[in-house]
């Protein structure tokens, strides 16, 4: 059957861009310390890559020293607001200039006989040995689980629910918040449905690996851990559900008289639990403390507003060779050597374009970001608001996974200190005055009002929930329980048993 026109084209297309789109992706998500290693890599075995200096002149001892022809790139800052843009003709613009340059210099693997054939090898090789050397940045949770996705059979809405439930997984893998505060607040109206495929989705989240990823708490957690081809899973599961607290407060006989089991079988029972992994993902978090350094900076300006600039001192402004152009387009140049610098600017050109849409794209994340979150960076952290990657996605006009890319690794550096640009994101609940309220802004609260609580009658959860509610916070027991935990506090009899000092520390 022969394809139309039409498919054609969109073959052709889907064939150049695919590779191209991957890098640009990739030159995305990487933090500036791995940029300046990728952009020395790819000057090192790319010849018609050249760096040129500011004085607009390639670097010393590199080819066309005497020729330039690209100025050098000032300072970025985003002086124009709103920070929304014509996705389709951006799209567009790009996949025209993209388009145009690699037909008028394609890609071609069709005649590996040429005489040059043995110097591309030897070049690639040289290109995968830099990369085998290079130390390997450590899997993130995120991406762990996003890569499982692709094997489950999921409707494109289920999918989103997933991505959407991944996303907001805290470091040890727990889910902080309730599925109702992951609706799509634009499709209201479908709630019950969007309800529905969220809990699909967490069903598939809590089957991927590590296993106890998705939980809501630490009962959850152990018994997603629990499989039924796990010795004694009848028994354990018994222990989980109905004796945590019984377990933790060391009371195994009021548990041999409720479950009949002896206190040996308890003690082995409750040493198999032990051995099972209460914080998830904290495995990938561990190991790996690479060097910080900002991406991103955010100052002050004299009307009270607040702007980003790129931290670029030490990243060096790329362009394509004159000399390697001229012998592109000269008659003298053998059809080999050729088609051989052809694939090589090809190669340079998509890594000065993916850099320059890496830089646009995290310029307008960080300055959508800061916009959002002003009273965090005048009042403190303890004024973040609650922020979805979603609606920083709509407003600058780019999906979902590209802004997750973009703050990937990312750091801000503010007058209040360095933080992660994903630091920014975090659900939260609703004020008794209507006003929405980060999580982040609770825990702190919930933390102020028991270190303020009477050291010889602490708070129990109820009162707890009944303080907060006085600072015109509204939260279920549940939660109040759950973040009291989290932040590792006793309950109230602990607190009052231990009397604990203002720290959270039991007294010494």
């Amino acid at each position: 059957m022969r394809m139309s026109f039409g498919q054609e084209m969109r073959m052709a297309q889907k064939q150049v861009l695919a590779p191209r789109m991957i890098q640009s992706m990739e030159i995305l998500q990487l933090p500036l310390i791995a940029l300046e290693e990728r952009i020395e890599q790819e000057i090192q075995n790319n010849e018609t890559l050249e760096v040129e200096e500011a004085g607009g002149e390639p670097a010393a001892g590199e080819p066309g020293a005497a020729q330039a022809e690209t100025p050098a790139v000032a300072e970025r800052t985003l002086d124009e607001k709103p920070l929304v843009v014509d996705q389709d003709h951006a799209n567009q613009a790009d996949f025209e200039r993209s388009y145009d340059w690699a037909s008028e210099y394609p890609d071609s693997d069709d005649d590996r006989s040429r005489p040059s054939a043995g110097r591309i090898d030897e070049a690639s090789d040289r290109y995968l040995d830099a990369m085998a050397n290079m130390e390997e940045r450590p899997e993130t949770l995120f991406n762990h689980l996003h890569d499982q996705l692709s094997n489950y059979e999921l409707s494109a809405p289920e999918r989103a629910a997933a991505d959407r439930i991944i996303y907001n997984l805290d470091a040890n893998g727990y889910l902080p918040m309730p599925l109702d505060d992951l609706v799509d607040p634009e499709g209201a109206d479908d709630r019950p449905t969007q309800l529905a495929q969220l809990e699909k989705a967490l069903t598939v989240v809590q089957g991927m690996d590590p296993l106890g990823v998705g939980a809501r708490d630490l009962r959850e957690c152990l018994l997603l851990q629990i499989r039924p081809d796990t010795p004694h899973a009848r028994q354990l599961r018994r222990l989980v559900s109905d004796h945590l607290e019984d377990l933790a407060g060391n009371r195994l006989p009021l548990i041999e008289r409720k479950t009949g089991f002896s206190i040996a079988e308890i003690e082995r029972l409750r040493d198999q639990l032990h051995a099972l992994q209460p914080k998830p993902g904290a495995v990938f978090s561990v190991p790996f403390v690479p060097a910080v350094k900002p991406d991103v900076h955010v100052e002050q300006q004299p009307d009270g507003t607040w702007r980003v600039r790129l931290e670029e001192v030490d990243l060096p402004n790329l362009r394509i060779s004159p000399v390697y152009r001229g012998m592109l387009l000269s008659p003298e140049t053998d059809p080999a050597t050729r088609e051989y610098i052809k694939r090589k600017i090809n190669s340079a050109q998509w890594l000065i374009e993916s850099i320059e849409q890496r830089r646009s794209t995290l310029l307008k994340t960080a300055q959508a970001i800061v916009d959002h979150q002003t009273r965090c960076l005048t009042d403190g952290p303890e004024a973040i608001e609650p922020l979805k990657m979603q609606q920083i996605a709509d407003r600058i006009g780019m999906h979902v996974t590209t802004v997750s890319r973009a703050v990937d690794d990312k750091w801000l550096q503010t007058p209040r200190g360095l933080f992660p640009l994903r630091r920014f994101f975090v659900g939260g609940t609703v004020s008794a005055d209507g006003d929405e309220v980060a999580w982040d802004t609770v825990r702190a609260k919930l933390q102020e009002i028991i270190d303020q609580e009477p050291k010889d009658n602490p708070y129990s959860d109820d009162a707890l929930v009944e303080e907060l509610g006085k600072r015109g916070i509204t939260v279920a027991r549940r939660t109040v329980t759950k973040y009291r935990k989290a932040m590792d506090i006793p309950s109230s009899r602990q607190r009052r048993d231990w009397k604990l000092p203002r720290d959270g520390r039991p007294a010494e």
